[in-house]
């Protein structure tokens, strides 16, 4: 029953952390995969995507007819959604349901295998609901007779990661923590490239079916060792870890929040997970599918060198759903509209356009966007912590600060949709249209669609500073491009 490298294997979860490195390792053996995701836009722009032993299909997990139809033809399929990112505090309850219907829809479309990334964490009445969760993930899969292999991991370390995110902001920005007492709780991490190695090798190895495996690094560290070693990587001085014993999960979430570019619902289960030890009981698969296990200073390392080499291969905002415009043409719509022709050609400006946010800024105003993202931040909001996966490409589905990509035509139109905290639904949307000669129109449009007297009374309270942020955002966008343009022709020339 183990997959030949002819047949086809199903991921559910390609636009995700791990999803998005797992195909084209797939790819890369010769496998056929078949993605099943939610947006299909989210792959668009990976390279991999177009691939000819590539299908994408759109499939809702809840959709039970759909669901079958997508994994139909499928020998294997790679179980690893998470509900986390979309259904907030009833995210187990919707992973559960979810797993149920995945289980119930693969055995009717014939698929031989399941194979489920977990998390570690000893059973018992103090395991976290998060841990928990994953554990009735499990049962779940193998409520239908399909042989299920279960890889439980703890901390994932790689470039993108949460963890790694979490562990890289905390130790960047705080010389002196007062943290909970989890800083001295047990955890075994594991490289990404080596949980990578794993969900790739089970495929050949016949001991790894209908079981489960503990899977970690060569060491076992407490995560004040964690971030110690992350400190020194960083080339920082020692941090001061200060544990106190008053920190409940609660608090321990908001300080993670406010710190990091995790949102309070995410925090919050992740901090009750950090309580309970994440090592491993047994050593099997590491027999069975041998491999050099990075050890947590070589994995930070190496992740540190994809960040600053911008090449960020998937990050951990990517995963999610993905809501749809909202609908401009009912009710009330606030537009601040501005239009400008540029003495450039339409790749310069849209490349030009696709630098906003992270390190870049907004070109116009900076002090304000942080001004307003602090505010976020302090209402739960995202705030601008979660800058950009890359300086200079953005694609569909990636996190811009506190806004989201949610429509992309190369060198015509970029739209980016409001995620920070707003009585209403805002939109930012750009449009390059291509002039004689090497000139071009650019558009911008800021549309609010304001929810209840609050979003009234918000839009005219910042309407007023709109000529200074949208109107200083378009004049910069032309002589960024202008810049880019006069490279380009230098580069040729050279």
């Amino acid at each position: 029953m183990i997959a030949p490298p002819s047949l086809r294997l199903a991921i559910a979860g390609a636009t995700g952390y791990i999803g998005g490195r797992l195909a084209p390792r797939l790819l890369e053996l010769g496998f056929a995969v078949r993605c099943l995701v939610r947006s299909p836009g989210k792959l668009r722009d990976r390279e991999w995507a177009s691939h000819p032993r590539v299908e994408i299909c759109a499939t809702n997990l809840a959709d039970s007819q759909a669901l079958r139809e997508s994994l139909s033809g499928c020998h294997t399929a790679y179980y690893l959604v998470h509900s986390m990112n979309s259904a907030g505090a009833r995210y187990a309850e919707e992973d559960r349901t979810l797993a149920v219907a995945f289980a119930r829809a693969a055995r009717e479309a014939g698929v031989k295998r399941i194979i489920y990334l977990g998390g570690l964490g000893e059973t018992g009445p103090d395991l976290s609901q998060h841990l928990a969760s994953r554990r009735e993930v499990e049962q779940a899969l193998r409520s239908t007779g399909i042989p299920v292999t279960v890889l439980r991991a703890a901390m994932i370390i790689g470039s993108g990661s949460a963890s790694f995110e979490i562990l890289r902001y905390l130790v960047e920005r705080l010389p002196v923590m007062v943290t909970p007492k989890w800083v001295r709780t047990p955890c075994q991490p594991i490289a990404v490239r080596n949980v990578i190695g794993y969900l790739t090798g089970v495929l050949s190895c016949p001991e790894t079916l209908d079981a489960t495996f503990d899977i970690g690094g060569p060491e076992v560290l407490s995560y004040r060792e964690i971030m110690q070693i992350m400190a020194e990587e960083l080339g920082l001085r020692r941090r001061w870890i200060l544990p106190v014993p008053v920190l409940t999960p609660r608090l321990s979430s908001y300080w993670i929040h406010l710190v990091t570019p995790l949102s309070h619902s995410i925090a919050k289960p992740l901090a009750e997970g950090l309580r309970n030890p994440v090592v491993c009981r047994e050593n099997r698969i590491a027999e069975w599918l041998p491999q050099d296990l990075w050890t947590v200073r070589e994995a930070i390392r190496a992740a540190l060198r994809k960040v600053a080499a911008h090449s960020v291969e998937t990050s951990w905002l990517m995963a999610g759903p993905l809501p749809g415009d909202p609908d401009w043409s009912g009710g009330t719509v606030f537009r601040d509209a501005r239009e400008l022709a540029v003495e450039a050609p339409d790749w310069a400006v849209f490349r030009a356009i696709c630098r906003v946010g992270g390190g870049h800024g907004w070109y116009a105003a900076d002090w304000l966007w942080r001004v307003r993202g602090w505010m976020d931040l302090l209402v739960g909001g995202p705030g601008l912590r979660r800058g950009r996966r890359d300086p200079e490409q953005v694609a569909y589905g990636e996190a811009l600060d506190f806004w989201r990509v949610v429509a992309m035509d190369r060198n015509r139109r970029l739209s980016l949709r409001a995620e920070m905290k707003l009585p209403g639904e805002a939109l930012l949307d750009f449009q390059v249209e291509a002039q004689s000669g090497d000139r071009c129109l650019l558009r911008q449009q800021a549309l609010f669609q304001p929810r209840g007297l609050f979003g009234l009374l918000y839009w005219y309270a910042v309407a007023p500073l709109h000529h200074v942020v949208f109107r200083g955002m378009l004049r910069g966008i032309e002589r960024e491009a202008i810049r880019i343009a006069a490279a380009g022709a230098e580069g040729a020339r050279a």
